[in-house]
């Protein structure tokens, strides 16, 4: 299969951090199963060999053949995903076994006898953005509440639709975290340990306010003492809904609702993936249908480019 340059180095070159010496044993199998697969999965040829070496240095410690098509049967890839429990988090877990698979498939060894693997997952989409109509009613019932509360609301929208968060981060994220690097800066949240992201503007002012009035304190519900618990955010939207016939705040439905309007802004999809800190810009694939076609003026402006 012929592979671009640059996949092919790439291919050639990779080795794990602190490799055993069972690496020089199993690389060539490691590099072979990448570079047939990689063409045919939307994954990035990093990631891929990343997962396909940690599969191949785990069945030779533990005396499977030294043979891709023992490590890619369904048994081999579940049992390693297992064994990453302590070390991984259920979503990568779940990641691992995708790729794993997608590679498996790939190499069309599901022709000999392997039942179909079952799902693991939940649905590729499960959260559906606000309609702009939606939205701009949950900000005015928002912004009308009193005391507390309105402070809540508004945090919680606008570091979902402002800055894209998952829940976890939302309920991490301090006063102090977002920050201007200097007058008329974009706003900045400066505690997320990934590529910056930049506050939308629609939100700047609002979580500007916000966070000046937090300081140091959480910005959503500044009074708790648990940095974080599962029904955290839940309870709260369960607590204050909206009387008016709108839906429920919903952080899934926030920060999607951020991917989309991106996407509908024709931003980069590398960016936006590494923004929303999702491990490839194929994860986008599910937002999709949600983003309009170019029109043909638009298009051909963009195909252009700018004049030399």
């Amino acid at each position: 299969m012929l592979l671009d340059p640059d996949t092919s180095a790439k291919i050639a070159r990779y080795r794990p951090r602190q490799a055993p010496p069972a690496w020089d044993d199993v690389a060539p199998l490691v590099r072979s199963a990448v570079a047939a697969t990689v063409t045919a999965v939307p994954y990035d040829v990093e990631r891929l060999l990343h997962a396909v070496a940690g599969l191949a240095l785990w069945a030779e410690a533990n005396g499977l053949p030294r043979d891709p098509d023992s490590w890619l049967r369904g048994e081999a890839i579940d049992a390693f995903v297992l064994s990453r429990v302590r070390v991984l988090q259920p979503t990568s877990l779940q990641t691992y076994r995708t790729w794993l698979r997608r590679v498996r498939d790939a190499l069309a060894w599901t022709d000999r006898g392997e039942p179909v693997p079952p799902k693991l997952h939940a649905p590729a989409n499960p959260h559906n953005p606000y309609s702009s109509e939606e939205l701009a009613g949950l900000r005015h019932w928002a912004s009308h509440l009193r005391g507390q509360q309105r402070t809540d609301a508004l945090a919680l929208m606008g570091l979902g639709a402002g800055f894209g968060l998952t829940p976890r981060e939302l309920a991490a994220t301090r006063g102090l975290d977002l920050r201007r690097p200097g007058p008329r800066h974009p706003l900045i949240h400066a505690g997320i340990e990934r590529t910056p992201v930049a506050a939308r503007a629609s939100w700047e002012e609002v979580l500007a306010e916000l966070a000046e009035l937090a300081g140091g304190r959480y910005l959503f519900r500044p009074g708790r003492t648990t940095a974080y618990a599962k029904n955290l955010i839940g309870s709260w939207s369960l607590l204050h809904q909206p009387s008016t016939g709108l839906p429920p705040l919903s952080v899934g439905r926030l920060r999607a609702g951020w991917i989309v309007d991106l996407m509908r802004d024709r931003i980069d999809h590398d960016l936006i993936a590494k923004a929303a800190g999702l491990t490839s810009p194929a994860s986008l694939a599910r937002y999709q249908h949600l983003v309009p076609p170019l029109d043909d003026s638009t298009a051909i402006r963009l195909l252009r480019g700018r004049p030399a």
